[in-house]
């Protein structure tokens, strides 16, 4: 029996996250002064004050919710368990967590990830979507008749599809065509985890080699293996990758249970992760980091 700590990607940002951690905690504060000073700009007005569309921009979402992670993680005195795991942007967080990387190199990653992406797709040239209702298997046939990619596995019935706008909206109709309850577009700027992020990958190979990473404290379950990391070369493998491919969720939650987790404790705003556990698995209890 064992326990990891899990880490929200983009979609868990609301504006004045924190805020409360930062004006009553010193530990939080020192995390969201880190990142202002890693990124010589004030990223945590933002994220407190808003406006909502400043803070969902690709570029400021991402180290936003790692900066919001840690600052909870650290505001709460927790000891990182025996694994860490993140959604997309959240492995980010989970190798900071862990120690591979410091919050400042952290942000500035996020803040390159952000950039390299937005750039890679011109504004309302791609789109993201969400089909529920269709096993991924299905999915999965429908977007290789259509040239779609899948971006997120999330769990049973929850599948994310990016690319091309025209062919993402091609597979939303042939989705709801194959009985989808809701095939809908996501409030992203940005097309993720499809080949069209092919620059964005290239940028981040990029930056990854420029940043000094050491080896994590205990092991990260990938987004793109759905097995635990822990060699450096291998971990920026991972990063780059997921770039251009679909996060793995789903199998990863599977993957933690076979290796005798039971226990996920989710770090950050929101509670994505901890809603989609259950529905993955009935041998892992989710819960919420309390502080």
């Amino acid at each position: 029996m064992s326990s990891i700590f899990v880490f929200p990607g983009q979609g868990s940002q609301s504006v004045g996250m924190g805020r409360e951690l930062y004006e009553t905690n010193a530990a939080a504060r020192a995390v969201f002064d880190e990142v202002d000073e890693a990124l010589g700009e004030k990223l945590s007005d933002v994220i407190f004050n808003g406006p909502a569309d400043d803070l969902t921009l690709t570029a400021n979402v991402q180290p936003a919710i790692m900066a919001t992670s840690i600052a909870m993680l650290r505001a709460s005195g927790a000891k990182v368990p025996e694994y860490v795991a993140g959604h997309s942007l959240g492995e980010y967080t989970a190798l900071c967590a862990a120690g591979a990387l410091s919050v400042g190199d952290t942000a500035k990653l996020l803040r390159a990830r952000g950039n390299a992406m937005q750039t890679a797709v011109p504004v309302g040239q791609g789109l993201t979507a969400v089909i529920l209702g269709l096993d991924i298997d299905t999915v999965r046939d429908i977007c290789a008749k259509t040239d779609c990619d899948v971006a997120n596995d999330n769990s049973p019935g929850q599948v994310v599809i990016s690319g091309a706008r025209e062919i993402v909206e091609a597979t939303m109709a042939a989705a709801k065509d194959a009985g989808a309850k809701r095939a809908m577009p996501l409030a992203l700027s940005v097309p993720v985890h499809c080949r069209i992020q092919a620059p964005a990958a290239d940028a981040m190979r990029a930056a990854l080699g420029a940043v000094k990473m050491i080896t994590p404290s205990v092991p990260l379950i990938s987004n793109k293996t759905c097995t635990p990391l822990t060699n450096v070369d291998e971990i920026k493998d991972a990063l780059v990758y997921q770039m251009t491919h679909g996060v793995r969720w789903r199998e990863s939650v599977l993957a933690m249970s076979e290796l005798g987790i039971t226990e996920q404790t989710e770090v950050g705003p929101g509670t994505v992760l901890t809603g989609l556990c259950p529905r993955i698995t009935d041998k892992i209890t989710a819960k919420k980091l309390e502080i």
